[in-house]
């Protein structure tokens, strides 16, 4: 017989306790996760809306908000760790206010739309967010709650002991949840359990209508951090009609009343004293405020519990991030803030909204060990030469025997004199990999006529690398990244070696016209930056239906550039870290009136140099990201 969802809870929490804790081990010694910076973000716009290319200055010794893409177990690793790499301390200890706001167990089809010229598209998730959200729903609420335990622990470690939790949740899994944080946080430190109350949704006939979520408060002490004052909301204009008919002796209107054995006086402006129960709008489809995200959460909402519960200068950290509602309230009050999201199109939708705010600077980064992770957690593959030799299987190449290698992860085309390297999941697949790559065609029993390497996962310039290489015998793959989560079966691992149906894609790159530069005025030059095209990789490996897949590609065909989501220019490119100095995206119609279009060129006024090197990144509609280097 089924166990019920109360008799789980024992093992949910046991096995959370037990993750932590390894997590915990792993963090504390040499395994640590570092997080790669893709960008520094510098928000360029000025107040006519047009982006000129005016540098913004920032000074990356400060203090840096974060906007992390990928699994938030794995970026609150990289955050209690540090990262002496990224110029990142451990924060353990130093949040002083979290709020996430949480799927809620509906089991919802996590598709998003794509507006295309002409064309419609429905991207289905990720297969990163595919196989954290298979995992998240495959035994219904239980494995929900599995996910959520380590999380909300880890998220404890993060807070400061004067620091606050609010958990956002809805009717599914509400009452489970707050018994989790009873378990981590301690039913001690319970502040409060908010009810925001929304007039706006649905409206069913057959049981009263659901027009409230519920936001659990819990501090990591008992001595946490609260502002009553910034906590008041204002009275409406009919209840100070109403309730404040005195007068006070300058004349102001107020209300007397008898309180705790003496007179009081109150006054319209101090607000109502807080309570949990708050009635706040969804912001209507016409609301400057609205990003087009399905789950997009009310600014007023996060402006309430950010200026209770988060001091001035403090940090905010959310790691469900959505939209980006809770970064963009925080930068406006003046608050630091981390945010980590999975989805890569919630990614793309808070980064231009930072940037149209007018955002101080801000770090773009991600987690690159999914396949790390993904391979640690396999039992299939002891090593990752066996791996290896299969994907190379998988390729259609013949693996060396273990006599003839010291490394297993080569195989060959005899027909065509082909090697084929296979690089290794834990690895990011580089310029040096494929020189590597080079030399082993060049003299590895006797010399080859062509290298094929197939990669797991890529360093951002991996284009580049390529392009410098300027080498047609050497040629490089993307391994499908749902591969790993296919082989973890025995049963898969036969099935895909018997049927051989797996497809290896070429990257995408972005080319760039001839960068020119002319000289200005006060020692100063313009650069001029035009795009060319946009090749995409296959269709066949972007997450979409058949249908949509035959849609993508008559624009590829016709109109590439179309796909270009959001493209910057870093004009003083350091090899490191790239500096978006400039940017433009699709929806930015202050520059050419086309929200489906980024424009295709950019102008720059920069001080003069002899010699510079300009790199300029672009991102397509699906996350895929490309950089093109031009020296001049």
């Amino acid at each position: 017989m089924k166990k019920s969802l109360i008799e789980e809870f024992p093992k949910i929490v046991s096995e959370g306790r037990k993750e932590v804790e390894e997590i915990l081990e792993r963090i504390s010694g040499s395994n640590k996760l570092g997080l790669q910076t893709n960008e520094l973000v510098l928000p360029a716009k000025d107040s006519a809306g047009l982006f000129r290319g005016n540098i913004p200055e920032t000074n990356e010794k400060d203090w840096m908000n974060r906007l992390i893409y990928g699994d938030n177990l794995l970026a609150m690793q990289a955050l209690l760790s540090g990262d002496p790499g990224s110029g990142l301390e451990s924060m353990r200890g130093k949040i002083d206010l979290i709020y996430i706001d949480p799927p809620f167990d509906s089991k919802a089809d996590y598709r998003t739309k794509v507006t295309l010229p002409g064309v419609d598209l429905e991207q289905k998730p990720t297969v990163i967010e595919q196989f954290a959200y298979a995992d998240t729903w495959k035994d219904g609420t239980v494995s929900y709650l599995k996910m959520l335990y380590p999380r909300l622990a880890l998220m404890r470690e993060l807070l400061s002991d004067k620091g606050s939790i609010y958990v956002h949740i809805d009717w599914h899994v509400g009452h489970y949840v707050k018994i989790l944080m009873d378990d981590i946080f301690g039913k001690e430190n319970f502040r409060n359990e908010i009810i925001w109350y929304y007039s706006t949704l649905g409206r069913p006939n057959d049981r009263f209508a659901q027009k409230h979520d519920t936001i659990f408060c819990y501090g990591k002490t008992q001595n946490s951090f609260f502002n009553e004052k910034d906590a008041r909301v204002p009275y409406s204009e009919e209840y100070i009609k109403s309730h404040f008919r005195d007068v006070d002796d300058q004349g102001r209107s107020c209300r007397k009343r008898f309180d705790a054995g003496k007179w009081r006086t109150y006054y319209p402006e101090e607000g109502m004293i807080p309570n949990d129960v708050w009635e706040i709008p969804y912001e209507n489809s016409m609301s400057k405020e609205r990003v087009d995200y399905a789950t997009q959460k009310p600014v007023k909402l996060l402006d309430r519990i950010i200026q209770s519960s988060c001091p001035e200068d403090g940090i905010i950290a959310d790691f469900f991030s959505g939209s980006g509602t809770t970064g963009a309230v925080a930068e406006k009050l003046g608050r630091k803030w981390v945010m980590s999201e999975l989805g890569k199109p919630a990614c793309l939708i808070t980064r231009k909204r930072l940037i149209d705010q007018n955002s101080k600077s801000f770090l773009y980064q991600a987690i690159g060990d999914y396949q790390k992770e993904i391979y640690s957690s396999s039992k299939l593959f002891r090593r990752i030469g066996d791996l290896s030799q299969v994907v190379a299987q998988l390729y259609g190449a013949i693996p060396f025997p273990e006599t003839e290698q010291h490394q297993r992860n080569l195989g060959y085309i005899k027909e065509s004199k082909t090697l084929v390297f296979v690089d290794s999941p834990n690895k990011m697949t580089g310029l040096t990999t494929l020189k590597r790559a080079q030399e082993l065609r060049n003299s590895f029993m006797g010399g080859w006529q062509k290298v094929v390497v197939l990669g797991w996962n890529f360093t951002y310039d991996i284009t580049e690398a390529i392009r410098s290489l300027d080498d047609d015998k050497l040629e490089v793959l993307v391994i499908p990244p749902d591969l790993l989560d296919k082989l973890k079966t025995k049963v898969s691992y036969k099935k895909l070696i018997d049927t051989g149906k797996v497809r290896f894609s070429s990257l995408q790159y972005l080319s760039v016209k001839p960068i020119t530069k002319n000289d200005a005025e006060n020692g100063n030059e313009v650069l001029t930056i035009l795009l060319d095209t946009y090749v995409l990789l296959s269709p066949d490996n972007i997450p979409l239906d058949d249908g949509d897949k035959e849609k993508l590609s008559q624009i590829i065909a016709k109109d590439p550039l179309a796909l270009i989501e959001y493209w910057s220019v870093d004009p003083d490119y350091d090899g490191a870290t790239f500096r978006s100095s400039w940017q433009d995206y699709r929806d930015n119609t202050m520059n050419d009136k086309d929200p489906l279009h980024v424009v295709y060129g950019a102008v720059l006024t920069v001080p003069k140099k002899e010699k510079r090197t300009v790199c300029v990144k672009a991102v397509d509609v699906f996350g895929f990201e490309s950089v093109v280097i031009q020296e001049i």
